[in-house]
């Protein structure tokens, strides 16, 4: 196999609607279909039904399959993983119950941390102890192993989680654990050294605890979509999108399926960033708003931001630490529980609220007419004219105007004493002003001014509400692509085979042995392209970071190092490096303490050729519209006669004034007042402020 593939099938399960994307012969074929709960490889298989019917080829012709879906990270939000035993070293079994101790909200006496994943009853102890550098301190208690593994058979759980402390530095007692538990137990056994080999034991524990409580449900799920597809005909591999954003083999996805955690949304940060060098764009942000969620990523020259550890459930909105920490690569962006299906509310302050709950696709909005009696963001589109009722979903799903504004009334309108059309306003306005604030905080993480970047949107909810996120964030130009409906099932066509390999090594740089790094680096580069080479046979380009640190300083930062073998007379060279990235990140280095690594990453994965480039036009000619309906302009205040224009029938060039509505069968991009669009090159939507 090469990593050119002749047809690449992308499928994207969402918590609402499951996306498919194929590409045939240079063309893109797409749709979404209703997310399947019970079965939800069920919605994939329907959907490239659809597809390859509208291609004109068969699941015959199909070479690869790529797969990204939230059924993990719904899993842990929803806690609907396995009963899982976590086995820890004494002293240590209320490491995740404890967390760190850090208070995310430090004011708030009432303060609640998030319950841990496994309850105490369900955590283990067993002596033996591996110290800070990977020496054994004392021998692991076998016998005691013996006796637990008896006793987690006799209580049915369905999966064990290992972490040992300091198994990142030597992972034996872990291996040993799990052979000496393997015996007795037929269930999945996850340990740390393998999921997470990176120092801090709280986050490590959690890790390999949320994978293990995962696995069960995602190993039967993969092999029942691989049985399936079979059935049908694609008889070709199935690989999934990971947290990072490469391609990773069924089976690496099935022993960590903790990787999968932010794997559609990764698709989606892909696409953007294809979509950012196709125009020559340097400072991006992208936006993508699904069904139940909505997320926002940085992208700097072509390339997502990164981390290697992120939360997931945060209990209190934007607040670090308030989550359930993962410590995996992934690219860095934050969601937030607003998509179409979020449902609204009012609090016993008597503000209007949006999510984190959703209506799904079951039963969905209330508009939908599939049981959804209370109001979500979908329903206040529609009350405000954004979605033509006829024609939802390319006209597959009927919504009723009717429904929607009972439920607006009868669960936000009364309660405010607000009309049906006010209190959708209301409850637009509200995810709206989230959204732009979570836009704002993840900037100001990052030290960005939000403002200074070119949004791309996408994702079936995003155009809706894409121009008036620009309007409320200073932003002058935003990006709709083609197939913007589906763009995480197209990220996923664009997706490199790739892997992060990464280990903790404490190591001070006055101390530095460059054989001792290079062997450490040859291992992980080993270990990297390894997962790499399951899916391609093609040049493979590597990225090694150090993340180092002042010794005695509680976090790290990334430096880049280049990738060859290193020497002894290179520590000046790496002190030097540091020293940059301190300034860039602080104003100013530090001089005089220590300077320390503490972890190492390699990043492997297959050179992918570069998209065509496109010029960026913001001109472009006016063009009338033959059609108009009223709808809700946020700008205005009231609802304004708005020009309603199909996509297709828009031709590179053309300049809608807004305000608009541009009608596609996936998604519906609506052109506020104070903005223009211009139709580009390639057929992207350039939304741009009037007057920029």
């Amino acid at each position: 196999m090469t990593s050119t593939q002749d047809i690449r099938l992308g499928a994207d399960i969402g918590g609402t609607f499951t996306d498919i994307a194929v590409e045939v012969g240079g063309r893109l074929y797409s749709t979404k279909v209703l997310t399947t709960y019970a079965a939800p490889e069920q919605a994939i298989l329907d959907g490239i039904g659809i597809v390859t019917a509208e291609a004109g080829i068969t699941a015959a012709d199909i070479d690869i399959v790529i797969h990204g879906t939230t059924l993990a990270t719904n899993a842990l939000i929803e806690r609907r993983g396995a009963r899982t035993a976590l086995v820890t070293t004494e002293g240590f079994r209320d490491v995740i119950e404890m967390r760190t101790e850090n208070r995310f909200e430090q004011y708030d006496l009432n303060i609640r941390l998030p319950p841990p994943l496994i309850p105490r009853e369900d955590r283990f102890t067993v002596a033996g102890r591996i110290g800070a550098q990977g020496q054994e301190l004392a021998p692991l208690d076998e016998a005691a192993l013996e006796a637990l593994a008896d006793r987690i058979a006799a209580e049915g759980f369905g999966a064990v989680a290992i972490g040992f402390i300091h198994a990142y530095a030597n992972g034996a007692h872990e291996e040993r654990a799990r052979e000496i538990l393997a015996r007795k137990l037929d269930i999945p056994i996850s340990i740390s050294s393998e999921v997470s080999p990176q120092m801090r034991e709280f986050e490590r524990f959690n890790t390999v605890c949320a994978n293990g409580y995962v696995r069960p449900q995602m190993e039967s799920y993969l092999a029942r979509l691989q049985v399936r597809l079979k059935e049908m005909g694609a008889s070709c591999p199935v690989f999934l999108i990971h947290s990072g954003g490469g391609l990773i083999s069924v089976e690496t996805a099935a022993a960590f399926p903790v990787r999968l955690v932010e794997s559609g949304p990764a698709g989606g940060a892909i696409f953007a960033a294809d979509v950012a060098q196709r125009f020559g764009l340097d400072k991006v942000v992208s936006y993508d708003m699904g069904g139940t969620t909505a997320k926002i990523c940085l992208i700097e020259k072509f390339q997502p931001q990164t981390a290697r550890t992120f939360e997931v459930a945060r209990t209190y909105r934007f607040a670090k630490g308030s989550g359930m920490p993962i410590s995996i690569p992934v690219i860095e962006m934050i969601e937030i529980g607003a998509g179409g299906g979020s449902l609204a509310w009012v609090d016993a302050m008597g503000r209007i609220q949006t999510g984190p709950e959703s209506a799904g696709s079951e039963p969905g909005p209330a508009c939908y007419q599939r049981g959804g009696e209370r109001p979500a963001i979908t329903d206040a589109d529609l009350v405000l004219g954004k979605l033509d009722p006829e024609n939802f979903a390319g006209g597959k799903i009927r919504l009723s105007a009717d429904n929607a504004r009972a439920a607006i009334a009868r669960h936000v309108g009364e309660t405010l004493g607000l009309g049906a059309e006010a209190a959708a306003f209301g409850i637009v306005e509200v995810v709206d002003e989230n959204m732009a604030n979570a836009a704002r905080v993840h900037a100001v993480e990052n030290g960005r001014n939000i403002g200074d970047n070119t949004m791309i949107a996408f994702g079936g909810a995003a155009p809706l509400h894409a121009a008036r996120l620009c309007e409320k964030l200073g932003i002058d130009r935003c990006l709709i692509p083609q197939g913007a409906g589906v763009g995480s099932a197209i990220g996923f066509l664009r997706a490199p085979f790739g892997y992060e390999a990464l280990a903790s090594r404490i190591m001070a740089l006055s101390r530095f042995e460059a054989g001792t790094l290079n062997a450490l680096l040859d291992d992980l580069k080993s270990n990297a392209e390894s997962f790499v080479r399951t899916g391609t046979s093609g040049e493979i380009e590597r990225e090694i970071t150090a993340y180092m640190r002042y010794a005695g300083q509680g976090w790290e930062i990334p430096v880049v190092l280049p990738d060859r073998a290193f020497a002894d007379a290179d520590r000046e060279m790496i002190a030097e490096a540091f020293r940059s990235r301190y300034a860039a990140f602080f104003g100013r280095a530090v001089e005089g303490p220590e300077i320390e690594f503490v972890t190492f990453s390699v990043k492997a994965q297959d050179i992918r050729p570069a998209p065509a480039t496109v010029r960026l036009d913001t001109a472009g000619a006016r063009v009338p519209a033959a059609d108009s309906r009223p709808v809700f302009d946020p700008a205005r205040g009231a609802a304004l006669a708005t020009a309603i224009l199909a996509r297709d029938s828009l031709a590179p060039g053309a300049r809608v004034e807004g305000p608009a509505v541009i009608v596609e069968a996936e998604t519906s991009t609506i052109v506020t007042s104070p903005f223009d669009a211009v139709i580009q090159p390639d057929g992207t939507i350039l939304l741009i402020r009037k007057g920029a």
